[in-house]
């Protein structure tokens, strides 16, 4: 069971395989891994205890960056974000990220970007349309048309409480589609990329 992994310089932690979207070009379809890592699907989700001790397995200092991130949301588990978040502060200074749908609002009722701050250094959030109709069509989210608002609400949120948020699409939008997304984020003062579709 693969709950850290290595692309590049940066340490994975693949926390679970639930999410609420299943978005039509999720890499999850095709491959059980991705860059050369092991099997990212999970007989169970790791407890906290399980992840610590992956942990005490590296030297966190060595890495460029900490980055949540495997085979389904990492915010579905927030309150053991919350933990790890503390556990890597306690041993390193290194750089945490958060790579999210966006939807943990949604999936814990409450508000959650004031509880990642000071515990998060970035969130990258996945946007990928650039209206509500067609998040619906790309995303599917489980939520239903509440969610792209609910996306930027979270955005907004992450914008204020910890500074450092950039959306991401997928390249394989249309020209003027990317053109909307981009709008979104320079309107909201998030950073954007295109990134490939693994």
């Amino acid at each position: 069971m693969t709950i850290l992994y290595t692309i590049h310089n940066s340490l994975y932690i693949n926390l679970t395989n639930k999410c609420p979207c299943a978005c039509t070009f999720c890499v999850r379809q095709e491959s059980d891994s991705v860059h050369g890592s092991d099997n990212l699907w999970l007989d169970h989700d790791p407890s906290l205890e399980e992840v610590l001790a992956g942990f005490e397995k590296h030297n966190l200092d060595s890495y460029d960056g900490i980055i949540f991130c495997g085979y389904g949301e990492p915010l579905v588990r927030l309150d053991d974000v919350i933990k790890i978040c503390d556990y890597i502060r306690s041993k390193s200074n290194v750089k945490i990220r958060v790579n999210t749908n966006g939807l943990a609002d949604l999936i814990h009722k409450k508000e959650t970007a004031p509880l990642l701050a000071g515990k998060v250094d970035s969130v990258s959030i996945s946007l990928n349309a650039p209206n509500k109709e067609e998040y619906m069509a790309i995303a599917r989210p489980a939520f239903g048309e509440t969610s792209f608002e609910a996306l930027l609400k979270f955005a907004a949120g992450c914008k204020k409480y910890i500074g450092d948020v950039t959306f991401t699409v997928v390249d394989m939008l249309s020209e003027e589609q990317l053109e909307a997304c981009k709008k979104i984020a320079e309107d909201m003062d998030i950073k954007f990329r295109v990134r490939p579709v693994i």
